[in-house]
């Protein structure tokens, strides 16, 4: 969230700045509701003086034992008065924090102002793409034989499921477990297991809620509609190892689009150690998105799943050192691209194409032979306070202040399309595909995997 003294002291620039990411900020009705806003809180300042006056009088003719009855009966007025202009602005705070959650973030002076995707520009690339001297087959055909289902995903659950069988579910596993060591053990990132299903309030935290809601896959208890507030009754396990039923009022959950929202939100309502800072976390875990508005795109194979596994690095850093984080951050995806001997680029995404809650994003994209182009495999972006705003991060500054925080988020990667990538640019003419030797190890000392 954008601090709002911002737009009240320099509406037009900052309005100017959203404009050049596609986002039409609606100055006059915000100028509307900051006049409004600026009257109540006026008024109910005069009611609240008149009141406390009013008391201070009353204290004093008691004092003296002269009769207040007239100042009391001035003062129930004003207490009536006061409760009416509190609601109202109340109400006009609670109208500008629903404008507020829904402005994207100010975009970093160094990005490149463009609108679409097609305006990225390339800051490098490692690797030569490989030549083929046999016909390139896609992911799909190459891991079809190899245990990669989509037929069998499909009847599970529906379109964009995928199941893995036998190789290629071992193989995917040691992609996973191969970046979280190299995160961990190379990267210094602390490894996190997290709640798959979390509430609003993490959701907000990050910037997924409001905006984004149809993006995420809700989820129902007991056949009821999340959507109602109900009590839930749940297990309870006693300290005597007996079990007991409570009652937590219900609200509503949503699946993890990707676990950024939950080591994020570790640092919630939280003021942390300067000594503690940076704080690097990292975690695997599943992935859920609806991909609303996607259909028609990436229909085949697994480059845009429903469910898919990322892991995921977050830093919660100081503001001075926070784009140098962001460096460091692109480093540690590259490091992992590069031990597995893929080919790839890196573009810095220009103003219409980067995310909600990004300042700055740099994205990896990886080398796809059976597309002849490069796609997205990371996305690495610098949010500076903007989730910290809404997340109250703080940590308290050399002079012993409360600060907000930058956050920093990026996969490092996502699973999924790394095995896409090790499945196409390692096949095989025989149908089998060599394992990148990093990857040895976790697949029992296996040089490739064979129909």
């Amino acid at each position: 969230m954008l601090d709002i003294q911002q737009l009240r002291n320099d509406l037009d620039n900052v309005t100017a700045r959203l404009k050049a990411r596609k986002f039409d900020f609606p100055a006059d009705a915000f100028k509307a509701m900051e006049a409004e806003r600026k009257t109540i809180q006026t008024n109910t300042e005069n009611l609240q003086a008149k009141r406390n006056a009013a008391s201070k009088q009353i204290g004093i003719a008691k004092s003296k034992g002269e009769d207040a009855s007239a100042i009391l009966a001035e003062v129930a007025g004003l207490g009536d008065e006061l409760k009416a202009a509190e609601a109202q602005l109340n109400e006009i705070q609670a109208n500008l924090q629903a404008l507020m959650l829904n402005v994207p973030n100010l975009p970093h002076e160094s990005v490149p102002v463009g609108n679409d995707e097609t305006q990225n520009v390339e800051a490098r690339r490692w690797g030569t793409p490989r030549s083929f001297d046999f016909e390139i087959k896609d992911h799909a055909d190459v891991g079809a034989p190899l245990g990669l289902d989509f037929d069998t995903g499909t009847k599970l659950a529906a379109a964009r499921f995928t199941l893995m069988k036998g190789q290629i579910a071992k193989l995917h596993r040691a992609l996973s477990q191969f970046m979280l060591d190299m995160q961990t053990e190379k990267h210094g990132y602390t490894e996190c297991y997290t709640p798959y299903i979390v509430n609003e309030d993490t959701l907000r935290g990050t910037g997924q809620l409001p905006k984004f809601e149809q993006d995420l896959f809700q989820v129902s208890f007991g056949g009821t509609n999340s959507k109602h507030t109900e009590e839930l009754n749940l297990d309870q396990i006693n300290q005597d190892g007996s079990e007991s039923r409570i009652l937590e009022t219900k609200r509503n959950w949503y699946l993890i689009p990707t676990s950024e929202v939950t080591l994020t939100n570790t640092v919630r309502n939280e003021i942390v150690a300067l000594e503690s800072l940076p704080i690097k976390l990292t975690a695997h875990t599943p992935c859920f998105r609806s991909e609303a508005g996607s259909y028609g795109r990436d229909t085949k194979g697994m480059i845009r799943q429903h469910q898919f596994d990322k892991v995921e690095m977050v830093q919660i850093v100081h503001p001075e050192n926070s784009y140098q984080a962001l460096e460091e951050m692109v480093a540690h995806a590259e490091n992992v691209l590069q031990a597995l001997e893929l080919p790839y680029r890196v573009v810095s995404l220009c103003t219409g194409d980067m995310g909600f809650g990004a300042a700055k994003t740099y994205d990896l994209e990886v080398w796809l032979p059976a597309q002849n182009t490069y796609r997205e495999i990371s996305s690495v972006s610098n949010c500076e306070a903007f989730q910290a705003r809404r997340l109250q991060a703080r940590f308290r500054n050399a002079n012993g202040k409360p600060e907000l925080l930058h956050t920093l988020n990026g996969s490092g990667l996502a699973v999924g399309r790394t095995l896409v990538a090790v499945l196409e640019n390692n096949q095989n003419a025989d149908g089998s595909v060599t394992i990148p030797k990093v990857l040895q190890p976790y697949m029992g000392g296996k040089t490739a995997i064979t129909v």
